[in-house]
C-alpha cells in the first residue's frame, strides 16, 4: 500500500473537538497513547467531502450516508489522521522556534517513505554556540547541528527548527496551545456562572494527513487518484474543524 501527503499549514488557530471536558476547559481531540492534539480523520473527511456539489462523484470517492441509499457502500478513497511535524513556540532569543522530536520526524519517515535518518535531540539549524530560549527553558549545552534539516521541513514559512527529546517537545507543545477565555452573556449583557477555556493547536503550525485508495476501488485507483488530486486543488484553502464563525481552522493545504 503507498501513502499519499499532504501538508496543512495553519493560518489561523484550529480547534477540534476533544471527547472530555475536565473543568472549565474545553479540551482538543488528542491521540491516547501520546496525549498530542491532532485532527481526526473524520474531520478533514467530512470538509473534503461536503465540498464535493456532483452527488455522483461524492459517493464514488467518499461513498454514501445514511439516509443517501439503500445501504452504506465504502467510496474508493481513505483518509488519515492529521498529525503534527512542527510547532511554533515562542523564543526571547529567536523570536519564534518550530518545534518537533524524533517520535513526530519518525512516523512522518515511514509514512512519507523518505530514505532518511531520524536526527537526534537536539538538533537544530541555529547557532549551536548560542542559548536557545523556549518558554521558560534554557538550552545551552549538548546542541548539533543539523545540516540536511530542510529534508524535514515542508514549508517555506519555517524558517528556524529544533528537535527535542520527545517528553520535553510535549511538554512545550502543551504549554504552547492558544486558549481562548469565553464566558456567557446574559440578555442583559451580564455574566452568567464562570468562564471556561478553549484550547486550539497555535497558526503556523505544520501538520500532515494520509490517504490512499481503497479496495472498493479495483481497476479504477488511478482514476480515484486523479479525481481526489483535482479535488485537492480546489480546496487549498480549507476550513476544518470548530468556531469556524470566529475564523478558526483555516489551513492551507500543499503536497509533493
Amino acid at each position: 500500500m503507498s501513502f499519499h501527503l499532504v501538508y496543512l499549514t495553519l493560518l489561523t488557530p484550529l480547534h477540534t473537538g476533544g471527547t472530555t471536558q475536565e473543568g472549565n476547559l474545553l479540551g482538543i481531540a488528542r491521540e491516547a497513547h501520546t496525549n498530542l492534539p491532532y485532527i481526526p480523520s473524520s474531520t478533514i473527511r467530512g470538509k473534503l467531502r461536503a465540498s464535493v456539489a456532483e452527488k455522483e462523484l461524492k459517493f464514488e470517492l467518499f461513498g454514501n450516508e445514511i439516509g443517501e441509499g439503500d445501504q452504506l457502500t465504502q467510496g474508493s478513497i481513505w483518509i488519515g489522521d492529521g498529525s503534527l511535524l512542527w510547532v511554533p513556540v515562542a523564543s526571547l532569543s529567536h523570536g519564534v522556534v518550530w518545534i518537533s522530536c524524533p517520535l513526530l520526524l519518525k512516523r512522518w519517515l515511514r509514512l512519507s517513505g523518505q530514505k532518511l535518518d531520524a536526527p537526534d535531540p537536539y538538533s537544530t539549524n541555529l547557532e549551536t554556540n548560542r542559548p536557545i530560549y523556549l518558554k521558560d527553558a534554557i538550552l545551552k549545552n549538548g546542541l548539533k547541528k543539523w545540516e540536511n534539516w530542510q529534508s524535514f521541513v515542508k514549508s517555506s514559512s519555517i524558517s528556524r527548527v529544533l528537535v527535542l527529546p520527545d517528553q520535553h517537545c510535549a511538554t512545550l507543545i502543551q504549554m504552547s496551545l492558544w486558549r481562548q477565555v469565553k464566558v456567557k452573556l446574559s440578555e442583559h449583557k451580564v455574566v452568567e456562572g464562570g468562564f471556561r477555556y478553549e484550547e486550539a493547536i497555535p497558526p503556523d503550525s505544520l501538520m500532515y494527513f494520509t490517504w490512499g485508495v481503497t479496495a472498493q476501488a479495483n481497476g479504477s485507483s488511478q482514476e480515484a487518484v486523479e479525481q481526489f488530486q483535482k479535488l485537492l486543488q480546489k480546496n487549498q484553502l480549507l476550513q476544518i474543524g470548530g468556531q469556524e464563525s470566529l475564523g478558526r481552522g483555516f489551513v492551507e493545504l500543499s503536497w509533493n
